[in-house]
C-alpha cells in the first residue's frame, strides 16, 4: 500500500479577525511522534487556517484526518469531519483534545451526538494517533483502513466500531519520557507557520499537581509533571528567536504552572537572552504557579515585564476554595507579594471567576476587595464555563449546585463554508446556581466592566493617589453602578453593556444555530452587532469614542473620593491636579496614527512620571517629587508605537472587534502616550 496521506488540523477561524493565533502545538507533536515511529509509510499535513484545510479537502482528500478538540474549535471540527466523509467516504476519522467529557455515560452520549467521528484520543495524543496509524498500515488498501481500524481495540483510544458500539482500551496515555516525540520546531516542522500572523507556542512540561474542578487539567490523570530536557528546550527557544519574522512580538508557554520548577529560572535566562539577540520575545503569555510565588518572582524578574504573573485566586472564599478543590492553593501568600511585585517591577494580574460553586454576590465582592488590596495591574473577572473534561461538567456536580446555564456565541468564532452554511462555536456558561441569582450575576458584570476598563495603566497615578490617602479604590469602580450623577454618555455606554450581557445569551447551542443561518442574522456577526467579548468590545468603544469623556469622568470621582474621605487641604488639591493633567496627556487621541498633530501640553508641578513609576507605594508621596520649577511636557507616541499600532490593525482590522483584539494582545502599557520636557 502507498504511503498514508494524513490531514492534521488545529482550526483558527478567520472571518473577522484570528480566532486563536498561537501555532498549533499540540498536532506538531502528534505529526512529530507520528514521522518518528512511522516514517516514509506516511505524508502528514498540518493545517491552522479554516479555509486552507477546507480546500484541501475538497481537492484532495486524505486518507485519515485528525483534529484537534477544544471549546473553541468544536464545530467547526464536525463539519470538516462531514465534509471529509462527503469527499472519501472510506476516510478514518479521529479526534482528540482535552474538550471531552470524563465520566463514561457522558462520553457515550457525546460520541453519539457527533457520530461521524471514528475514534477519540483522550489525554495525550501521540502515542494513541500513532497506535491507529499503526492499525491503519495493516489494511491491505487504503478502502479498507477504516474497517480495519474500527474492527479492534486501540490502545489509548476510543473507538466506535460498526455497530457503533463504543470500545475503550483503558484510561487514555501519557508520554513520561516527553524527548520520545521530536520537537516540531527543531525539524522544521513549523517552520511554515512562522507566517507573521501567528505566535509560537511552546512548552517546557506536561501536568499539573492541582485538581481544580472548573479545569480540564484538574483530573487525576494529568497531575504528574513530566518535563522536557533542558538541552530540547533551549534549543527550541534559540530557534525560534532566530527563525521568526521581526514582526512577531509574542510568546505563548502552554506550560501550567510556569516559574514553580526550581529549573524555570534558567529558562527565563535563556529568554532574556533571546530578548537581547533577536529582540523576541517582547511579551509572553501563559499560566503562572499558583504556590511557590517568592520563587516565581526571582524567574520572572529577568524577563524585563515581558511576562505578568498570574495571581489567579478565582476566589478567596474559604468554602467556594473547598468546593472546588482549590483550598491547597495559598490565597495568604499572593495577599502577601504586592512589595516583592513592587520591588521588581513586575506586570501583575489576578483572575476570578464568576458562579463557582457556592458563589455568592458577596462571596464574588469579598474576593474582589480582597485582590484589591493586593494592589495588581489588572482585574479579570470571568465567567465560568463548563467545559467538557472539566469535573464541573459532571451531571453529579451539575445537580449538587443547581447550576442555571445559558449558551452565548465564542468571539470572532464563525465562519460560512462554500456550501453555504454558517458554522459557529458556542459556550455554556454559568448565570446562576442554588446560591446566586441571575441579577447578581448582571451585576457583577456590570462591575467587571467598569473595573476592566478604568483599572488602565493611564489612571494607576490616580489610583495610587487614592490609595496613599486612604481612600477604598473599590469606590472608584462600584461609584458608576450605583450613582445617577453620571454622565450620559457615560449612563449610555454602561446601558449598552448591560444589554449586550444579557442579550449574548442563549437558551440552547441549537437554538444559536438555527438563527445565524439567516443571511440577515449572521450579517450582524460580521458586523459586529452580534457575537462579540462583551467587555472587551465595550473597551474598545470607550478607547476609540469615549475616552475623554471617561478620563474626565475618573478624574471627577476621583475628587469626589478624595473629598468624602476629608483630604481638602490645598497641596493635596494641587497634586491631584498635576496627576489629572497627567491623565488628560496619556489620554488624548488614544492611537492617533498620524504623529504630525500637535501632541498635548501640560505644565507640572510635580515629577507625577517618577512618582507613579516608584514601587514604593507606602512611603514615597508625590510631595517628595516636586519639581524646582514648572516643567512643560508633552505626551506622544513613539515611531515605532505608531508602526506597532498599524502592524496589527493589518492583522485584526479597524472594525470595533478587531480593535478590542489589538486592545487585547497589545501590553496594556504600550497604549497610552508618553511625556517628555519640552
Amino acid at each position: 500500500m502507498e504511503k498514508l496521506k494524513i490531514y492534521l488540523g488545529d482550526i483558527a477561524y478567520d472571518t473577522v479577525s484570528l480566532s486563536t493565533e498561537a501555532i498549533p502545538l499540540a498536532i506538531g507533536y502528534v505529526a512529530a511522534y507520528c514521522n518518528k515511529i512511522h516514517g516514509s509509510k506516511v505524508e502528514i499535513v498540518l493545517f491552522k487556517y479554516l479555509e486552507e484545510l477546507e480546500q484541501a479537502i475538497i481537492d484532495s482528500p486524505p486518507d485519515i484526518i485528525g483534529l484537534s478538540n477544544y471549546a473553541w474549535n468544536q464545530n467547526i471540527g464536525i463539519e470538516m469531519f462531514k465534509l471529509a466523509r462527503q469527499k472519501n467516504p472510506d476516510i478514518l476519522t479521529v479526534w482528540g483534545g482535552p474538550n471531552f467529557p470524563i465520566d463514561f455515560p457522558s462520553q457515550q452520549k457525546f460520541m453519539m451526538k457527533y457520530h461521524v467521528v471514528d475514534v477519540y484520543v483522550p489525554l495525550e495524543g501521540e502515542l494513541g494517533f500513532s497506535n491507529i496509524v499503526a492499525t491503519a498500515l495493516n489494511a491491505k488498501q487504503k478502502n479498507d483502513i477504516r474497517t480495519q481500524v474500527i474492527s479492534q481495540l486501540i490502545d489509548g483510544c476510543v473507538v466506535r466500531d460498526k455497530n457503533n458500539k463504543l470500545q475503550y482500551s483503558g484510561p487514555g496515555l501519557r508520554t513520561n519520557a516527553l524527548d520520545d516525540i521530536p520537537s516540531p520546531y527543531l525539524t522544521g516542522i513549523f517552520d511554515k507557520f512562522f507566517d507573521g500572523r501567528l505566535s509560537p507556542l511552546m512548552q517546557t512540561n506536561r501536568g499539573c499537581p492541582f485538581q481544580c474542578t472548573f479545569c480540564t487539567d484538574g483530573i487525576d490523570e494529568k497531575q504528574k509533571v513530566n518535563q522536557f530536557s533542558m538541552e530540547r528546550v533551549l534549543d527550541e527557544i534559540e530557534y525560534v528567536g532566530k527563525h521568526l519574522p521581526k514582526k512577531t512580538s509574542m510568546l505563548m508557554l502552554a506550560d501550567l504552572n510556569f516559574g514553580m520548577m526550581p529549573r524555570d529560572k534558567k529558562i527565563c535566562e535563556a529568554l532574556a537572552e533571546s530578548q537581547k539577540k533577536y529582540n523576541y520575545p517582547r511579551y509572553i503569555d501563559c499560566s503562572t504557579g499558583k504556590n511557590s510565588k517568592d520563587k516565581i518572582i526571582e524567574a520572572l524578574s529577568i524577563l524585563n515585564g515581558a511576562l505578568q504573573i498570574k495571581l489567579s485566586v478565582q476566589s478567596t472564599d474559604e468554602q467556594v476554595m473547598i468546593n472546588m478543590k482549590r483550598d491547597n492553593i495559598s490565597t495568604e501568600q499572593m495577599l502577601a507579594l504586592t512589595p516583592a511585585l513592587r520591588k521588581n517591577h513586575l506586570p501583575s494580574m489576578t483572575e476570578i471567576i464568576v458562579g463557582l460553586p457556592g458563589d455568592t454576590l458577596q462571596s464574588n465582592i469579598k474576593t474582589i476587595r480582597d485582590m484589591m488590596r493586593v494592589d495588581v495591574d489588572q482585574y479579570l473577572i470571568y465567567t465560568l464555563m463548563l467545559l467538557h473534561g472539566s469535573e464541573l461538567n459532571t451531571p453529579q456536580e451539575r445537580k449538587k449546585w443547581g447550576f442555571k446555564t445559558k449558551f452565548r456565541i465564542l468571539p470572532r468564532s464563525f465562519a460560512k463554508l462554500q456550501s453555504g452554511k454558517k458554522v459557529m462555536e458556542i459556550e455554556e456558561v454559568v448565570v446562576g446556581s442554588n446560591t446566586l441569582h441571575f441579577d447578581d450575576y448582571v451585576h457583577i458584570r456590570l462591575l467587571a466592566f467598569s473595573i476592566f476598563v478604568t483599572n488602565q495603566p493611564a489612571f494607576k497615578p490616580i489610583i495610587k493617589f487614592l490609595r496613599q490617602n486612604n481612600v477604598d479604590i473599590f469606590d472608584l469602580f462600584n461609584r458608576p453602578l450605583e450613582s445617577e450623577d453620571i454622565p450620559d454618555g457615560i449612563k449610555k455606554l454602561f446601558g449598552q453593556f448591560k444589554e449586550a450581557t444579557v442579550g449574548e445569551l442563549w437558551d440552547s447551542p441549537e437554538e444559536i444555530i438555527e438563527n445565524f443561518q439567516n443571511e440577515n442574522e449572521y450579517k450582524k456577526l460580521l458586523n459586529d452587532e452580534l457575537g462579540f467579548n462583551v467587555i472587551q468590545f465595550h473597551q474598545a468603544i470607550v478607547t476609540t469614542k469615549y475616552m475623554q469623556d471617561w478620563t474626565e469622568y475618573v478624574i471627577s470621582l476621583g475628587k469626589t473620593l478624595l473629598l468624602e474621605n476629608n483630604i481638602t487641604n490645598e497641596s493635596k488639591i494641587k497634586q491631584f491636579h498635576d496627576i489629572a493633567n497627567y491623565c488628560r496627556g496619556l489620554t488624548h487621541n488614544v492611537m492617533e496614527l498620524d504623529n504630525t498633530l500637535e501632541p498635548p501640553e501640560f505644565s507640572f508641578k510635580y515629577d507625577v512620571e517618577k512618582w507613579s513609576a516608584n514601587p514604593d507605594i507606602g512611603s514615597k508621596i508625590i510631595e517628595e517629587f516636586q519639581f524646582d520649577k514648572l516643567k512643560t511636557m508633552k505626551f506622544t507616541y513613539t515611531k515605532e508605537e505608531i508602526e506597532l499600532f498599524q502592524s496589527n490593525m493589518n492583522i485584526y482590522g479597524i472594525s470595533t472587534n478587531g480593535i478590542a483584539q489589538l486592545l487585547k494582545r497589545l501590553p496594556r502599557y504600550v497604549l497610552w502616550r508618553h511625556p517628555s520636557i519640552v
